[in-house]
């Protein structure tokens, strides 16, 4: 049996056949189908997404972008499967981690230590926990500060030992929820390479959630546009420029900017409903 964490997790009230198949051939690592999720009941509800269409490929970088309130939270939340959709099917080949724009460290815990619990959780022996843990800060350029506690690093730092951990976790998927926002342009910038060249030495697949179009620009195969609340797919924009990119690039800047035109579309669509 494969490693297949949530074949047909979260399917909701509608019946089966109104939710669409997987088609044939090889398996996307994520596959949305017809999900909605709604809060609340009554007149009280609240659409957060409706009847989202997505496939995401083995490897492949996706970005989601979207006004504040479209629903890339929630998206991530329902694959992650720490919450249910109301209605449709989430599918995940493998395992995932989260990664949030807060690095969420232990503050009592150094730096090797909030590695080693990811480890630990997973019931990895305590003998193969340390080289495990040393080669994991070797790789986010930490292994420097491993008995250093959180408020003793940078902001960016924090953000590296929370990358460590996703990667402790020894997840397929990892799922980044505004992991660089909160940090300036040039630390953003460094971590954008390092993040690029771990996710293409290990093969990842990444769903990436941020407000900055050059980010997305920079770092996505292929960037998925939302409408407002409810969170629809508006656009899907394949991001054909040659790697390594810089984020200053003429060819970024070009691709952002229809990004940001989309973007602005819905916006003006939103406001005349």
């Amino acid at each position: 049996m494969s490693d297949h964490a949530t074949v047909g997790r979260g399917v909701g009230d509608a019946p089966a056949a109104q939710v669409p198949s997987i088609p044939p051939g090889p398996l996307p690592a994520v596959a949305l189908r017809g999900v909605s999720k709604v809060y609340g009941g009554g007149q009280a509800a609240v659409a957060a997404v409706d009847h989202i269409d997505l496939d995401v490929a083995p490897g492949e970088l996706v970005c989601l972008v979207g006004v504040s309130g479209c629903g890339k939270s929630t998206l991530l939340n329902l694959i992650a499967g720490l919450d249910r959709p109301t209605t449709g099917r989430v599918d995940v080949e493998g395992r995932t981690a989260l990664m949030f724009q807060d690095a969420a460290l232990f503050p009592w815990l150094t730096v090797a230590s909030n590695v080693d619990l990811a480890l630990k959780l997973r019931k990895v022996p305590k003998s193969e926990r340390r080289p495990r843990v040393e080669a994991l800060l070797r790789t986010v350029h930490l292994e420097a500060f491993t008995d250093k506690r959180p408020h003793e690093l940078s902001g960016g730092m924090r953000q590296r030992v929370a990358l460590a951990r996703a990667f402790a976790q020894d997840a397929d998927v990892l799922l980044m929820d505004e992991p660089f926002g909160a940090l300036d342009a040039m630390t953003r910038d460094v971590l954008h390479d390092e993040l690029e060249s771990l996710w293409r030495d290990r093969s990842l697949t990444i769903v990436f959630v941020t407000h900055n179009v050059r980010e997305a620009a920079r770092l996505a195969d292929r960037i998925v546009v939302l409408t407002s609340r409810p969170g629809r797919v508006a656009a899907t924009f394949d991001v054909d420029v040659e790697r390594p990119r810089r984020i200053e690039s003429p060819e970024v800047s070009e691709v952002a900017a229809r990004i940001t035109g989309r973007l602005r579309e819905e916006v003006r669509r939103h406001a005349r409903q």
